[in-house]
């Protein structure tokens, strides 16, 4: 997700994690601006993981510490990303 600020433009990410058999809601487990969301985003692309840009839910999402879960309010606009990424799961 691309912010920008004056006259540059700056990365911003949020990467969660959810395991249903282990976690109650999907857990913040990286988020940064610049160079940081530049690392989150090359990680997620070298080792495949989805990436699905919502540049208000990451400006909601970068409020949260680290392994904070996601409050209920943010469940449903998750939970469709979460059906986005296990749709093109299925197509591998």
């Amino acid at each position: 997700m691309k912010k920008k600020n004056k006259q540059e433009i700056q990365e911003e990410a949020v990467a969660l994690k959810y395991n249903s058999e282990e976690d109650f809601a999907p857990i913040v487990i990286a988020k940064g601006r610049g160079e940081i969301a530049e690392e989150i985003i090359k990680k997620a692309k070298d080792c495949e993981i989805p990436i699905k840009e919502d540049r208000d839910l990451v400006q909601v999402l970068l409020q949260l510490q680290l392994g904070e879960e996601i409050p209920e309010e943010l469940y449903a606009v998750v939970a469709e990303i979460l059906k986005f990424i296990y749709s093109l799961e299925e197509l591998i």
